[in-house]
């Protein structure tokens, strides 16, 4: 008979495995604070191939993460980074945004078969009257097996995008009621609420991201990178694992990487209202734990090409000379590890620029 364990007792038996075993010389200042989120969407052979894996390849994440990661819920790895738990230090998390059926038909049973718990952020406007989407009583069976349902907003709209003659302060309006409304409808579904959003396509701004902060809340994006201490928890990176990127031997070393330590970076809002980075783009890190970031080493790309980039013993800077595209584009830096041979440290850098409409594309 297969045991599964339930994600109240999972939580309780990786502390205890945290304290039984050393950690590894690999990631030492970091050990047991840090590790990967994982973002999937569709587990399906006939769903769009840019936000889909198939059956097969899932299996074979799976089989992979299995071997060489410790997969824990996506509650303590983030209580870990806020100092409130420990986590392995080859700690892995898995979540899925939109609620598709295919999750429950087609990749629910491998993650099952391997005891790993994982969480779906809903849209609870669309949960069970579309026909692709999981049914509220599926949502429930599923819960009672393990998996943690959070917030997507209620419709998976455009946070960035303001209705005709909308004021900044009418916009923030309306769309803190749509997510306050989707959470309480959760809750009352699930009988949680873990306050933790998922960006509908990973779009933020400041306004909304300290709005979310004041009100106790933890938020995803889809920009790419590991979480750890020093991670924006309003803006908490996860590695995309389906389409273009859910070939194993290149996920193999986003999986192993690192949170690059920042503490502050120059531009602060990813919103950006031109097309265009004037100034470089400066990073600061943690002067402790820089220490340990092989900054002799960064490189930074963008859109396939890359970036000139200036470092000292703790910073780091690059230069975007392209222009914008509109919709959604990021930069990813990374930089080797001292201490932990082939982990590189990760930082990713996104930018949100709207059509001339004030529209974001799909």
């Amino acid at each position: 008979m297969q045991f599964i364990m339930t994600r109240r007792f999972i939580p309780l038996l990786l502390s205890l495995l945290c304290l039984a075993g050393p950690a590894s010389s690999a990631d030492t200042q970091l050990a047991h604070s840090s590790g990967v989120i994982l973002l999937y969407h569709h587990v399906a052979d006939d769903t769009p191939r840019s936000t889909s894996v198939t059956p097969d390849e899932f299996a074979q994440h799976l089989d992979y993460i299995a071997e060489h990661y410790t997969v824990v819920p996506l509650e303590q790895l983030v209580d870990a980074a806020k100092g409130k738990a420990d986590v392995p230090d080859n700690a892995l998390a898995i979540t899925f945004d939109d609620g598709y059926e295919n999750i429950l038909t087609n990749g629910h049973p491998l993650l099952q078969k391997h005891g790993f718990p994982y969480t779906i952020f809903i849209n609870p406007e669309v949960i069970g009257k579309q026909g692709n989407q999981l049914s509220w009583e599926q949502v429930k069976q599923m819960q009672q097996q393990g998996v943690t349902f959070a917030n997507h907003t209620m419709d998976h709209l455009h946070l960035l995008e303001k209705q005709a003659g909308e004021s900044e302060q009418d916009w923030l309006k309306r769309v803190w009621q749509n997510i306050t409304r989707a959470e309480k409808i959760i809750q009352q579904h699930t009988g949680e609420s873990l306050k933790y959003l998922a960006y509908p396509f990973g779009e933020y701004n400041q306004t909304l991201a300290k709005r979310l902060e004041q009100h106790g809340y933890t938020a995803f994006g889809q920009h790419s990178g590991a979480l750890g201490k020093f991670s924006d928890m309003t803006a908490i990176p996860r590695f995309p694992a389906a389409g273009p990127y859910a070939k194993l031997d290149t996920l193999k070393t986003k999986m192993a990487s690192l949170a690059m330590p920042a503490v502050k970076v120059s531009l602060t809002d990813p919103q950006m209202t031109n097309r265009q980075v004037d100034k470089t783009v400066q990073v600061t890190l943690d002067a402790s734990a820089a220490k340990d970031v092989r900054l002799s080493q960064l490189a930074c790309y963008y859109q396939g090409s890359t970036l000139k980039v200036s470092t000292d013993a703790s910073q780091f800077g690059f230069s975007l000379d392209s222009t914008l595209p509109i919709g959604r584009s990021r930069v990813n830096c990374t930089a080797p590890s001292e201490s932990a041979g082939g982990r590189f440290y990760w930082y990713s850098l996104p930018f949100f620029v709207a059509n001339e409409q004030g529209q974001y594309p799909d």
